[in-house]
């Protein structure tokens, strides 16, 4: 759909950061002047209760949006000047099997949203957490796939899954389907398991670098969305992590993101230029990086003083003159740094279809 780029936030594996990414990466966006829409596809309504809405109190939602043909328009609740979200409802699970019967159900969310195809410039999509129908309406509408995804084993044994519905989504039903990247959720950079994990999933990316699958051009964000307390209080509130606290490290994060995924859609946006850094880094600044670290200049040392001849006698030892003296650098040791035994790589390929 031209004019508008719709996003689905999704993974089969639930409690990975979906809802928390979808409400407050697109608040982010949104506060930089972007029109935005979010969208529960989720029955549980998670996003409905993050922007501060009650599930079932506005009518029409998204459930009488694919049962009922409610337009999109209707549905949309202003949540600010420039972002509105559409509403979930318990319902919701019911609507995969009313739809059953309908002719072209997979796209009847693709439909909807070409008429407002001039009313945002970006429609993000809070997936469910499985691979049914009602995931099938968001990958047949989108553009873009973002998966968000915990640096543990079992996150990472589900993306083949996933990316093999992908594929097929994009082989049958959405040719223009792509996987963006992948947003680092909860992500603990310190333990030596994410550190593997990530390493994985950046060969297993790097090795479709060329190809003709849906996630050739993916790659992993540099913002990782660190674990903070303050994202799992806010939704309680029904605020955004900038409304909950803005000074917290959750809010620092989902900003930083922000500013990457506007990059990766508008590459020649131009980054703020940080000249010199004291203190902490701002929300919404960016550092460039400065290329080739030169190594440290080594001072020659200078030779020392010839010592004061040494007198053997009974008394005490005569102490050395006092001076300018220079001591030896230390010699740098040649002993190997400690390796650490890799694990074995998790082959997260999807299984090959017929089609393919």
């Amino acid at each position: 759909m031209p004019g508008v780029k719709t996003i689905a936030i999704i993974n089969q594996k639930g409690g990975v950061g979906k809802t928390t990414t979808v409400a407050n990466l697109g608040s982010a966006i949104a506060a930089r002047g972007h029109r935005l829409c979010l969208i529960d596809m989720d029955p549980q309504a998670h996003l409905t209760l993050h922007v501060g809405l009650e599930p079932g109190q506005n009518n029409p939602g998204i459930y009488e949006v694919l049962t009922d043909n409610a337009p999109i328009r209707e549905a949309a609740v202003k949540l600010t000047d420039t972002l509105s979200a559409v509403p979930a409802v318990i319902d919701l699970a019911a609507a995969e099997t009313e739809m059953v019967t309908v002719v072209g159900r997979e796209q009847i969310l693709n439909d909807q949203l070409a008429a407002v195809k001039d009313d945002y410039d970006y429609v993000m999509i809070d997936c469910p957490p499985s691979l049914g129908l009602l995931t099938l309406n968001a990958l047949a509408a989108a553009d873009y796939v973002f998966i968000p995804l915990q640096a543990h084993f079992l996150a990472l044994q589900g993306l083949g899954m996933l990316l093999e519905t992908v594929s097929l989504v994009k082989q049958r039903i959405n040719p223009r389907l792509k996987v963006g990247g992948v947003i680092l959720c909860m992500h603990e950079k310190q333990t030596r398991l994410a550190g593997e994990v990530v390493a994985d999933l950046e060969e297993f990316l790097q090795a479709a670098r060329g190809t003709d699958v849906p996630w050739a051009d993916a790659g992993i964000f540099e913002t990782p969305i660190r674990r903070n307390i303050k994202l799992a209080e806010c939704p309680s509130y029904g605020k955004t992590i900038f409304d909950y606290d803005p000074s917290s490290h959750g809010a620092m994060d989902y900003d930083g993101l922000a500013e990457e995924f506007m990059t990766f859609f508008l590459p020649n946006t131009e980054s703020v230029e940080i000249v010199e850094t004291t203190g902490a880094i701002e929300p919404g600044e960016t550092v460039e990086p400065s290329g080739t670290v030169e190594p440290p200049q080594v001072v020659q040392p200078q030779p020392a003083a010839e010592p004061a001849p040494q007198y053997e006698t009974q008394s005490e030892p005569v102490s050395e003159p006092v001076g300018e003296f220079r001591s030896e650098p230390e010699p740098a040791s040649d002993a190997p740094a400690e390796t650490v035994q890799p694990v074995q790589p998790i082959d997260i390929s999807p299984t090959p279809t017929p089609e393919q």
